[in-house]
Protein backbone atom coordinates (compact mmCIF):
# COMPACT_ATOMS: atom_id res chain seq x y z
CA UNK A 1 0.00 0.00 0.00
CA UNK A 2 1.64 3.27 -1.12
CA UNK A 3 2.23 6.05 1.45
CA UNK A 4 -0.01 9.12 1.15
CA UNK A 5 1.57 12.11 -0.64
CA UNK A 6 2.43 15.19 1.40
CA UNK A 7 0.13 18.03 0.36
CA UNK A 8 2.29 20.87 1.67
CA UNK A 9 0.07 21.74 4.67
CA UNK A 10 -1.65 25.11 4.74
CA UNK A 11 1.09 26.78 2.68
CA UNK A 12 0.03 25.18 -0.58
CA UNK A 13 -0.98 27.04 -3.75
CA UNK A 14 -4.63 27.42 -2.68
CA UNK A 15 -3.67 29.04 0.66
CA UNK A 16 -1.31 31.50 -1.08
CA UNK A 17 -4.04 32.44 -3.53
CA UNK A 18 -6.44 33.09 -0.69
CA UNK A 19 -3.89 35.31 1.06
CA UNK A 20 -3.30 37.29 -2.12
CA UNK A 21 -7.03 37.75 -2.62
CA UNK A 22 -7.43 38.82 1.02
CA UNK A 23 -4.69 41.42 0.62
CA UNK A 24 -6.72 43.15 -2.12
CA UNK A 25 -9.98 43.10 -0.17
CA UNK A 26 -9.39 46.36 1.84
CA UNK A 27 -8.57 48.24 -1.36
CA UNK A 28 -11.75 46.94 -3.00
CA UNK A 29 -13.78 48.17 -0.03
CA UNK A 30 -12.45 51.75 -0.23
CA UNK A 31 -12.44 51.85 -4.05
CA UNK A 32 -15.99 53.34 -4.34
CA UNK A 33 -15.13 56.11 -1.88
CA UNK A 34 -11.87 56.92 -3.67
CA UNK A 35 -13.62 56.92 -7.05
CA UNK A 36 -16.35 59.20 -5.72
CA UNK A 37 -13.80 61.61 -4.23
CA UNK A 38 -11.86 61.74 -7.50
CA UNK A 39 -15.04 62.46 -9.46
CA UNK A 40 -16.54 65.00 -7.05
CA UNK A 41 -13.35 66.77 -5.90
CA UNK A 42 -10.43 66.24 -8.26
CA UNK A 43 -12.29 66.30 -11.60
CA UNK A 44 -13.96 69.74 -11.03
CA UNK A 45 -10.61 71.27 -10.09
CA UNK A 46 -8.88 69.80 -13.14
CA UNK A 47 -11.77 70.85 -15.39
CA UNK A 48 -11.67 74.38 -13.99
CA UNK A 49 -7.94 74.64 -14.67
CA UNK A 50 -8.41 73.38 -18.23
CA UNK A 51 -11.20 75.91 -18.92
CA UNK A 52 -9.07 78.72 -17.47
CA UNK A 53 -6.47 78.00 -20.17
CA UNK A 54 -9.02 78.20 -22.99
CA UNK A 55 -11.21 80.78 -24.69
CA UNK A 56 -14.48 79.47 -23.28
CA UNK A 57 -17.57 81.63 -23.70
CA UNK A 58 -21.23 80.93 -24.59
CA UNK A 59 -20.36 79.82 -28.13
CA UNK A 60 -17.82 77.27 -26.94
CA UNK A 61 -20.28 76.06 -24.30
CA UNK A 62 -22.86 75.28 -26.99
CA UNK A 63 -20.82 74.03 -29.92
CA UNK A 64 -17.52 73.06 -28.23
CA UNK A 65 -14.12 73.53 -29.81
CA UNK A 66 -12.61 75.89 -27.21
CA UNK A 67 -9.26 77.28 -28.31
CA UNK A 68 -6.19 77.07 -26.07
CA UNK A 69 -5.00 80.54 -25.02
CA UNK A 70 -2.47 79.67 -22.32
CA UNK A 71 -2.19 82.18 -19.49
CA UNK A 72 -4.05 84.93 -21.32
CA UNK A 73 -7.10 84.70 -19.01
CA UNK A 74 -4.90 84.93 -15.92
CA UNK A 75 -3.19 88.01 -17.31
CA UNK A 76 -6.56 89.67 -17.92
CA UNK A 77 -7.79 88.85 -14.41
CA UNK A 78 -4.59 89.90 -12.64
CA UNK A 79 -4.51 93.14 -14.62
CA UNK A 80 -8.02 94.11 -13.52
CA UNK A 81 -8.05 96.48 -10.49
CA UNK A 82 -11.49 95.15 -9.53
CA UNK A 83 -10.00 91.70 -8.92
CA UNK A 84 -7.50 93.07 -6.41
CA UNK A 85 -10.23 95.04 -4.66
CA UNK A 86 -12.23 91.82 -4.32
CA UNK A 87 -9.12 90.03 -2.99
CA UNK A 88 -8.65 92.76 -0.37
CA UNK A 89 -12.31 92.53 0.64
CA UNK A 90 -12.11 88.73 0.84
CA UNK A 91 -9.07 88.91 3.12
CA UNK A 92 -10.85 91.40 5.40
CA UNK A 93 -13.99 89.26 5.37
CA UNK A 94 -12.04 86.13 6.28
CA UNK A 95 -9.93 87.83 8.95
CA UNK A 96 -12.86 89.48 10.74
CA UNK A 97 -14.94 86.31 10.75
CA UNK A 98 -12.17 83.94 11.81
CA UNK A 99 -10.98 86.19 14.66
CA UNK A 100 -14.52 86.58 16.01
CA UNK A 101 -15.24 82.86 15.64
CA UNK A 102 -12.10 81.79 17.48
CA UNK A 103 -12.46 84.35 20.30
CA UNK A 104 -16.15 83.65 20.93
CA UNK A 105 -15.69 79.89 20.59
CA UNK A 106 -12.83 79.89 23.09
CA UNK A 107 -14.86 81.89 25.61
CA UNK A 108 -17.90 79.63 25.17
CA UNK A 109 -15.78 76.48 25.58
CA UNK A 110 -14.09 77.83 28.71
CA UNK A 111 -17.49 78.77 30.12
CA UNK A 112 -18.96 75.34 29.35
CA UNK A 113 -16.17 73.60 31.26
CA UNK A 114 -16.95 75.62 34.39
CA UNK A 115 -20.76 75.34 34.26
CA UNK A 116 -22.80 72.92 36.27
CA UNK A 117 -24.14 69.79 34.65
CA UNK A 118 -27.60 71.11 33.74
CA UNK A 119 -26.38 74.47 32.50
CA UNK A 120 -23.63 72.77 30.48
CA UNK A 121 -26.11 70.39 28.85
CA UNK A 122 -28.34 73.35 27.97
CA UNK A 123 -25.45 75.33 26.43
CA UNK A 124 -24.06 72.38 24.49
CA UNK A 125 -27.55 71.41 23.34
CA UNK A 126 -28.11 74.94 22.06
CA UNK A 127 -24.83 74.80 20.17
CA UNK A 128 -25.77 71.50 18.56
CA UNK A 129 -29.19 72.84 17.50
CA UNK A 130 -27.57 75.96 16.05
CA UNK A 131 -25.05 73.83 14.19
CA UNK A 132 -27.83 71.59 12.85
CA UNK A 133 -29.84 74.52 11.45
CA UNK A 134 -29.72 74.48 7.62
CA UNK A 135 -27.68 77.32 6.14
CA UNK A 136 -30.45 78.81 4.02
CA UNK A 137 -32.99 78.50 6.83
CA UNK A 138 -30.73 80.46 9.18
CA UNK A 139 -30.05 82.99 6.43
CA UNK A 140 -33.79 83.51 5.92
CA UNK A 141 -34.25 84.09 9.66
CA UNK A 142 -31.53 86.76 9.67
CA UNK A 143 -33.12 88.45 6.65
CA UNK A 144 -36.42 88.58 8.53
CA UNK A 145 -34.78 89.89 11.72
CA UNK A 146 -33.27 92.86 9.85
CA UNK A 147 -36.20 93.49 7.50
CA UNK A 148 -36.83 97.22 7.27
CA UNK A 149 -40.55 97.46 8.02
CA UNK A 150 -41.42 94.26 9.89
CA UNK A 151 -38.04 93.19 11.29
CA UNK A 152 -37.60 92.42 14.97
CA UNK A 153 -34.32 94.37 15.23
CA UNK A 154 -35.84 97.65 14.05
CA UNK A 155 -38.86 97.13 16.32
CA UNK A 156 -36.65 96.55 19.37
CA UNK A 157 -34.47 99.59 18.62
CA UNK A 158 -37.55 101.79 18.29
CA UNK A 159 -38.93 100.40 21.55
CA UNK A 160 -35.80 101.47 23.45
CA UNK A 161 -36.10 105.01 22.09
CA UNK A 162 -33.95 104.89 18.95
CA UNK A 163 -36.62 106.27 16.61
CA UNK A 164 -34.08 106.80 13.84
CA UNK A 165 -34.16 103.07 13.16
CA UNK A 166 -37.85 103.06 12.24
CA UNK A 167 -38.03 101.34 8.81
CA UNK A 168 -34.24 101.50 8.61
CA UNK A 169 -33.07 99.71 5.40
CA UNK A 170 -30.19 97.59 6.68
CA UNK A 171 -29.56 95.87 3.35
CA UNK A 172 -29.37 99.13 1.41
CA UNK A 173 -26.04 100.05 3.00
CA UNK A 174 -22.85 98.13 2.24
CA UNK A 175 -21.32 98.41 5.71
CA UNK A 176 -24.45 97.25 7.54
CA UNK A 177 -24.98 94.39 5.07
CA UNK A 178 -21.37 93.31 5.57
CA UNK A 179 -21.84 93.43 9.36
CA UNK A 180 -25.06 91.39 9.21
CA UNK A 181 -23.36 88.74 7.09
CA UNK A 182 -20.47 88.61 9.56
CA UNK A 183 -22.94 88.04 12.42
CA UNK A 184 -24.67 85.32 10.42
CA UNK A 185 -21.51 83.42 9.52
CA UNK A 186 -20.08 83.75 13.05
CA UNK A 187 -23.37 82.51 14.54
CA UNK A 188 -23.31 79.49 12.24
CA UNK A 189 -19.61 78.71 12.76
CA UNK A 190 -19.16 79.12 16.52
CA UNK A 191 -20.91 75.83 17.48
CA UNK A 192 -18.42 73.57 15.68
CA UNK A 193 -15.37 75.42 17.00
CA UNK A 194 -16.76 75.73 20.54
CA UNK A 195 -17.75 72.06 20.78
CA UNK A 196 -14.37 70.94 19.45
CA UNK A 197 -12.49 73.18 21.86
CA UNK A 198 -14.69 72.03 24.73
CA UNK A 199 -13.81 68.42 23.91
CA UNK A 200 -10.14 69.38 23.94
CA UNK A 201 -10.42 71.20 27.27
CA UNK A 202 -11.88 68.11 28.93
CA UNK A 203 -8.67 66.20 28.12
CA UNK A 204 -6.42 68.58 30.10
CA UNK A 205 -5.65 67.13 33.55
CA UNK A 206 -7.33 69.18 36.27
CA UNK A 207 -4.21 68.84 38.42
CA UNK A 208 -2.26 71.18 36.13
CA UNK A 209 -4.74 74.01 36.53
CA UNK A 210 -5.09 73.42 40.25
CA UNK A 211 -1.31 73.54 40.74
CA UNK A 212 -1.08 76.78 38.78
CA UNK A 213 -3.83 78.39 40.82
CA UNK A 214 -2.20 77.29 44.08
CA UNK A 215 0.95 79.06 42.84
CA UNK A 216 -1.11 82.22 42.44
CA UNK A 217 -1.70 82.18 38.67
CA UNK A 218 -4.72 84.11 37.38
CA UNK A 219 -7.20 82.71 34.90
CA UNK A 220 -5.46 84.47 32.00
CA UNK A 221 -2.08 83.12 33.08
CA UNK A 222 -3.46 79.58 33.36
CA UNK A 223 -4.83 79.85 29.83
CA UNK A 224 -1.67 81.28 28.28
CA UNK A 225 0.78 79.04 30.16
CA UNK A 226 -1.11 75.74 30.29
CA UNK A 227 -4.34 75.56 28.28
CA UNK A 228 -3.27 77.17 25.03
CA UNK A 229 0.16 75.47 24.73
CA UNK A 230 -1.43 72.04 25.27
CA UNK A 231 -4.24 72.70 22.79
CA UNK A 232 -2.13 74.66 20.27
CA UNK A 233 -2.44 71.95 17.56
CA UNK A 234 -6.22 71.87 18.06
CA UNK A 235 -6.45 75.66 17.85
CA UNK A 236 -4.35 75.54 14.68
CA UNK A 237 -6.55 72.87 13.11
CA UNK A 238 -9.80 74.69 13.90
CA UNK A 239 -8.39 77.98 12.63
CA UNK A 240 -7.38 76.32 9.36
CA UNK A 241 -10.83 74.82 8.90
CA UNK A 242 -12.54 78.11 9.68
CA UNK A 243 -10.32 79.96 7.21
CA UNK A 244 -11.34 77.47 4.51
CA UNK A 245 -15.04 77.64 5.30
CA UNK A 246 -15.20 81.43 5.61
CA UNK A 247 -12.98 82.12 2.60
CA UNK A 248 -15.17 80.02 0.29
CA UNK A 249 -18.46 81.16 1.85
CA UNK A 250 -21.03 81.59 -0.92
CA UNK A 251 -24.59 80.57 -0.01
CA UNK A 252 -25.15 83.13 2.75
CA UNK A 253 -23.75 86.07 0.78
CA UNK A 254 -25.59 85.18 -2.40
CA UNK A 255 -28.91 84.63 -0.62
CA UNK A 256 -28.73 87.91 1.30
CA UNK A 257 -27.10 90.40 -1.05
CA UNK A 258 -25.74 88.69 -4.19
CA UNK A 259 -22.53 90.62 -3.55
CA UNK A 260 -24.20 94.02 -3.17
CA UNK A 261 -24.96 96.71 -2.52
CA UNK A 262 -22.41 98.23 -4.90
CA UNK A 263 -20.12 95.22 -4.51
CA UNK A 264 -19.66 95.77 -0.75
CA UNK A 265 -20.07 92.05 -0.03
CA UNK A 266 -18.53 90.63 -3.20
CA UNK A 267 -15.87 88.10 -2.23
CA UNK A 268 -13.84 85.91 -4.58
CA UNK A 269 -16.37 83.03 -4.83
CA UNK A 270 -19.18 85.54 -5.54
CA UNK A 271 -17.01 87.39 -8.04
CA UNK A 272 -16.10 84.20 -9.90
CA UNK A 273 -19.78 83.22 -10.11
CA UNK A 274 -20.80 86.68 -11.34
CA UNK A 275 -18.16 86.72 -14.06
CA UNK A 276 -18.94 83.17 -15.21
CA UNK A 277 -22.74 83.16 -15.01
CA UNK A 278 -23.79 86.79 -15.39
CA UNK A 279 -21.20 87.82 -17.97
CA UNK A 280 -20.93 84.31 -19.50
CA UNK A 281 -17.14 84.55 -19.37
CA UNK A 282 -16.57 81.02 -18.15
CA UNK A 283 -12.85 81.11 -18.89
CA UNK A 284 -12.31 84.18 -16.71
CA UNK A 285 -14.56 82.71 -14.00
CA UNK A 286 -12.48 79.53 -14.03
CA UNK A 287 -9.28 81.57 -13.81
CA UNK A 288 -10.65 83.48 -10.80
CA UNK A 289 -11.68 80.19 -9.15
CA UNK A 290 -8.22 78.71 -9.70
CA UNK A 291 -6.55 81.82 -8.29
CA UNK A 292 -8.90 81.61 -5.30
CA UNK A 293 -7.74 78.07 -4.58
CA UNK A 294 -4.10 79.09 -4.94
CA UNK A 295 -4.48 82.08 -2.61
CA UNK A 296 -6.20 79.90 -0.01
CA UNK A 297 -3.55 77.21 -0.40
CA UNK A 298 -0.69 79.69 0.11
CA UNK A 299 -2.36 81.13 3.21
CA UNK A 300 -2.95 77.70 4.72
CA UNK A 301 0.58 76.50 3.97
CA UNK A 302 1.99 79.60 5.68
CA UNK A 303 -0.24 78.97 8.69
CA UNK A 304 0.69 75.28 8.91
CA UNK A 305 4.38 76.11 8.53
CA UNK A 306 4.14 78.59 11.41
CA UNK A 307 2.40 75.95 13.54
CA UNK A 308 5.12 73.41 12.77
CA UNK A 309 7.83 75.94 13.68
CA UNK A 310 6.17 76.69 17.03
CA UNK A 311 5.91 72.98 17.80
CA UNK A 312 9.59 72.52 16.94
CA UNK A 313 10.60 75.41 19.20
CA UNK A 314 8.54 74.00 22.07
CA UNK A 315 10.10 70.56 21.55
CA UNK A 316 13.61 72.02 21.72
CA UNK A 317 12.71 73.99 24.86
CA UNK A 318 11.65 70.79 26.56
Amino acid sequence: MPAPEYSGGTDGPSASARRRAGAWWPYLLIAPTVAGALFLLVYPVVRSVVISLQHFRTGELIRGGAAFVGLENYGEVLGDPEFWEVVRRTVVWTGVNVVLIMVISTLVALMAVRLGRRARVAVLGGLVLTWATPVLAATTVFQWLFQSRFGVVNWLLVQVGLDGFKDYPWFADGTSTFAILVMLVVWQSVPFAALTLYAGLTTIPAELEESARIDGASGRQVFTAITFPILRPLFGLITSLEVIWVFKCFAQIWAVSKGGPDGATTTLPIYAFQVAQSLHKYDLGAAISTLTVLILLVALLAHLRRMHRHEGEEGEAR
